[in-house]
């Protein structure tokens, strides 16, 4: 391309001559960036799922860094970019120095990297070289895993952005809640909210829109598209398709790839491999059943869950709304999120040898710090008896005295012989 093409598309992007528009602010996500870009020596890496407001979150990082001519974003999604290669990525680079100019060291955005071949050669060389500093973000939890920093090694810290938290949410629909009055003011507001976010969750376009379920199904669709049948090049693909929709059917459920493979009739090998791309595309992800062994942890069932139960909601095979699922597909988000920002955080499900099960085991370092049962309808006594049995049998095993059950809307506390049980409701929960 000429350099005239590309400070032409490159001008859409950046704020060198104009404002440019960046929407709702990630506030979160700014306040833990900044430091990292501007105190650390490290390439900044930023991944998730398309749509769910990557880009956004760089035009807010750059405006907060100044916004000016020693900032460049560059969106590999620009389909004015034709050919791309790593020799683009040098053109560009080299056009931006030739044509802006700046005039300190500047910090390069490059947005949806993953559809630039052999990007790291470019990373490392600029980052070696210390002419600038970067953050690089793409639709691929590779973005995150030990693949990368062989690919950096070691130069790198990552972060992982989701669609909207029910906090930020509730910002977008302009409901305040962020004081202890402003909760119980606005409460009937808040759970009407959170009917809607278990509903369409929580894509920013896909709440903004009036047209939620067009949207979803596209975003799926795309995702399924280019993310993993592009990406890797796949010929089964109504096999992959099959795959998702069953994993976005069965959410918060114990999975085996070879009992999946059995059910769909699609080889085990291909299972593996098509559940790790989905997972890569950032679609659903597998949470690991709490052992002290890790043989047994990678030997157990995994639980299912998708990074958005809007997308679950359209796309999954359901005659009736569950809500208990959608329930606990939710708090897995919500403490995903959470552990982005506490990386100390490890995430798991509880199941003894009887078949007792704790939805959620949260640990932090050497220790489980917390419990978590996730129960729609507290008033079932056969339910609450059932979810109590896995809670109080693991609290023991973990040597815990208390327990956290997530409800609908029931809030209170118990005691079971010297054990204490907190009810809260999911809504409440959510906005700690």
């Amino acid at each position: 391309m000429r350099k005239e093409e590309i400070l032409e598309i490159l001008s859409d992007w950046n704020f060198w001559a104009k404002e440019i528009d960046t929407g709702f602010k990630r506030e979160d996500y700014i306040r833990k960036l900044i430091p990292l870009i501007t105190e650390t020596n490290q390439i900044v890496c930023i991944a998730g799922i398309r749509r769910s407001g990557k880009s956004t979150i760089i035009r807010q990082l750059a405006k907060e860094l100044g916004a000016d001519i020693n900032t460049l974003i560059v969106n590999f999604e620009d389909e004015r970019f034709i050919q791309r290669d790593l020799k683009l990525l040098r053109d560009i680079y080299d056009t931006y120095l030739e044509k802006v100019k700046p005039d300190k060291k500047p910090i390069i955005f490059l947005d949806e990297i993953q559809n630039i071949p052999e990007w790291e050669r470019f990373a490392r060389g600029v980052h070696e070289r210390k002419e600038a500093r970067l953050i690089i973000s793409g639709s691929s939890s590779k973005l995150l895993s030990a693949e990368l920093a062989t690919l950096l090694t070691g130069r790198n810290i990552t972060f992982f952005a989701y669609p909207l938290s029910f906090k930020e949410f509730l910002k977008f629909k302009g409901i305040p809640a962020t004081t202890e009055i402003e909760v119980l003011a606005k409460r009937v507001e808040i759970k009407r909210a959170l009917d809607e976010y278990m509903e369409f969750g929580g894509f920013p376009e896909v709440v903004l829109s009036t047209d939620k379920k067009r949207i979803l199904l596209g975003y799926f669709e795309t995702i399924i598209t280019k993310d993993t049948i592009e990406r890797f090049n796949i010929r089964e693909r109504e096999k992959i398709k099959t795959l998702s929709k069953f994993y976005l059917t069965n959410i918060a459920s114990p999975v085996s790839f070879q009992k999946v493979s059995t059910f769909l009739n699609i080889p085990h090998a291909t299972v593996d491999r098509f559940s790790d791309y989905i997972q890569t595309a950032c679609l659903v992800f597998f949470i690991k059943k709490f052992s002290f062994s890790m043989k047994d942890q990678e030997k157990a069932q995994r639980k299912v869950y998708s990074i958005d139960s809007g997308l679950s909601n359209v796309i999954g095979f359901r005659f009736s709304k569950n809500s208990g699922k959608l329930m606990e597909n939710i708090v897995a988000n919500e403490l995903r999120i959470r552990q982005t920002f506490d990386p100390m955080i490890e995430i798991y499900y509880y199941k003894d040898t009887a078949g007792k099960e704790v939805d959620f085991v949260i640990k932090e370092g050497l220790k489980v710090k917390e419990l978590i049962q996730v129960c729609d309808d507290i008033s079932d006594m056969e339910t609450k008896e059932r979810e109590l049995k896995g809670l109080l049998r693991a609290m023991d095993e973990l040597n815990l005295k208390s327990g956290l059950v997530i409800t609908e809307d029931f809030e209170g506390e118990e005691n079971f012989k010297n054990k204490e049980i907190i009810y809260k409701p999911l809504w409440k929960w959510l906005l700690i």
